[in-house]
């Protein structure tokens, strides 16, 4: 993306902008943070990155009485390649916050009935109302993606949503929500290492399925279709935020730190409540114990 285009990207936004200039300034220690919190080869240590979680997981609480005091509508969308760590995300974003403010909409695969509908008819009804944020772990760019690369959608299918897109998150926009994108990028070699962790670890093989091991197999496919994507649907009104993932633990707290960024909230927290005395209870016998279902006390 050209410097000019990302200038006038982020004077629109009001989202943090990281001055990028070259591939080394993503992954250096940023300025202004203890050498300390870092590895010889950048990564950030566990104790620092937990302390800076829990300080922007307060933050998100926060944000999140803003939304519901403001009735503001944000939808946030993940995308990413397989094992980026988009799922690993999302669970720090959403850890502290009420799913009924702050909801995720991971679609299954369509039904043979949705497949019938106008594209983006089912990821309407999970846009959210007022006093709500909704996280899309994966979207609408589905048919940029996995639908492009692996023949599920035609050809034309595929130009109808190239040309769709950008007026679909115009319009978006125009009804009031803040729409916000975010790409996590992996590099071959980390994408490589966490297919493998998967593999050799119970724990966590159900993590892969059939597509994901094809798309490691498609790896350069996936990267021309992500390349185009960005290229026609990365618009003033709503632009790609792009995560270097290859740290998670960073990757995790950048995209926090951008999203409270990206949204001018204040502090309305209530005060603390006082918690009222009970009302005075009339004579009451428990039920004996012995009448009564208990799980087994096995710990």
């Amino acid at each position: 993306m050209k410097n000019g285009k990302k200038n006038r990207l982020a004077a629109g936004s009001g989202a943090a902008v990281c001055p990028v200039h070259t591939a080394s300034d993503l992954v250096a220690p940023p300025p202004g943070r203890p050498s300390s919190w870092y590895t010889n080869k950048g990564a950030l240590q566990r104790k620092a990155y937990e302390g800076e979680l829990a300080t922007l997981q307060i933050e998100l609480v926060k944000l999140q009485e803003w939304v519901r005091h403001q009735k503001l509508k944000i939808v946030v969308i993940f995308e990413g390649r397989d094992a980026a760590g988009k799922g690993g995300a999302i669970k720090r974003v959403t850890d502290r916050l009420n799913p009924r403010i702050c909801r995720i909409a991971a679609l299954p695969t369509p039904t043979d009935r949705e497949r019938s509908q106008w594209y983006f008819q089912r990821y309407v009804a999970q846009l959210p109302s007022g006093g709500e944020m909704v996280l899309f772990d994966r979207s609408w760019y589905n048919r940029a993606l996995v639908e492009r690369v692996m023949g599920f959608c035609t050809e034309e299918e595929y130009r109808e949503f190239e040309r769709s897109v950008p007026e679909f998150e115009r319009m978006l926009v125009r009804s009031g929500i803040l729409l916000i994108k975010y790409w996590f990028s992996v590099s071959d070699e980390e994408q490589e290492r966490r297919f493998q962790a998967r593999i050799h670890n119970s724990e966590k093989r159900w993590k892969l399925s059939p597509m994901d091991l094809e798309s490691r197999r498609l790896y350069r496919e996936y990267s021309h279709a992500k390349d185009e994507m960005l290229n026609f649907s990365d618009i003033p009104e709503a632009p790609w935020w792009m995560i270097p993932a290859d740290d998670k633990r960073r990757a995790r707290l950048n995209c926090i730190s951008h999203l409270l960024s990206a949204v001018a909230y204040e502090d309305v927290m209530p005060d603390p409540p006082s918690l009222p005395p009970r009302t005075p209870a009339h004579h009451y016998d428990r039920p004996p114990i012995e009448e009564q279902n208990f799980v087994p006390i096995v710990y």
